[in-house]
């Protein structure tokens, strides 16, 4: 498996962005898959995870209804929209496969098997 983040940049504070992450392999449709993101100095954080049916979406406390996950199955993609994004929303945005599926909520890193390389958001004016 094999993961690729895309749609980092440069956006002002109050801005949107929408981070996709392409899989490739066969197993996505029956995947957990998550949003992390990493801080310089700080430790890797949970964003956001969704069921592979899409019935079941979490999200880390600090997201406040901001961010929505998204996902397309028959694409192999899932999706991260970000809007009314703050500088403290500056990070390197990673997504990340479970081997399984799971409806649970699974906020560890080590929770998942497979992970792109990021792609950066910088909130600034």
């Amino acid at each position: 498996v094999q993961l690729q983040a895309s749609g980092g940049g440069l956006v002002q504070p109050g801005g949107s962005l929408r981070l996709s992450c392409l899989a490739s392999g066969r197993t996505f449709g029956s995947s957990l898959m998550g949003w992390f993101r990493q801080a310089p100095g700080k430790e890797r954080e949970f964003v956001a995870s969704m069921s592979s049916n899409s019935h079941y979406a979490y999200y880390g406390d600090f997201v406040e209804g901001r961010f929505s996950i998204s996902r397309e199955n028959a694409k192999n993609t899932v999706y991260l929209l970000m809007t009314s994004l703050k500088p403290e929303d500056t990070a390197v945005y990673y997504c990340a496969q479970r081997a399984a599926d799971s409806r649970w909520y699974k906020p560890a890193w080590h929770d998942y098997d497979y992970w792109g390389q990021g792609t950066l958001v910088t909130v600034s004016s």
